[in-house]
């Protein structure tokens, strides 16, 4: 998949929110343009760091619902049960996950074509194996990250 520029992923979330009937706020675009910037899946609390002075706590949370509603935004659970959200993958293209045991810090990881074949052939006879018919797979990686190892 071609990466989209940052212009190119606001304007296809207006579009995607526009179909919905739904209005792309000050507040959403902030949400939407610090998830472009994180380097991973953010939670709530850290999402509010990001924006600080843009959106208020209370729309904040709202803003967060309705994108992931309209599925501009993928809501994902790490290992201690903390909602961390992220841009959908239709916007910035498959990738994977390392996530700190320690610290839960999460980083985006894009695997070469020919690591994500590999993958793919993996998760598909793990499928056949279990008489399912895979549609998707999600991969996180789980380790010390460098901060915490030292």
């Amino acid at each position: 998949m071609e990466s989209l520029t940052s212009h190119e992923i606001h304007q296809q979330v207006r579009e995607r929110l526009a179909d919905a009937e739904v209005r792309y706020t000050t507040g959403r675009r902030a949400v939407v343009t610090a998830l472009l910037r994180a380097r991973g899946p953010r939670s709530a609390g850290e999402i509010v760091d990001l924006v600080v002075g843009a959106v208020p706590i209370s729309s904040l949370y709202r803003s967060l619902a309705v994108l992931d509603e309209s599925g501009v935004i993928g809501k994902h659970h790490d290992v201690d049960g903390i909602a961390r959200f992220e841009l959908a993958e239709w916007l910035v293209g498959h990738h994977h996950h390392m996530v700190c045991d320690r610290c839960g810090n999460v980083e985006d990881v894009a695997l070469s074509g020919h690591e994500e074949d590999a993958l793919h052939e993996l998760v598909d006879r793990v499928g056949d194996s279990l008489g399912y018919t895979v549609s998707g797979h999600v991969l996180e990686v789980e380790g010390v990250c460098a901060t915490c190892a030292v």
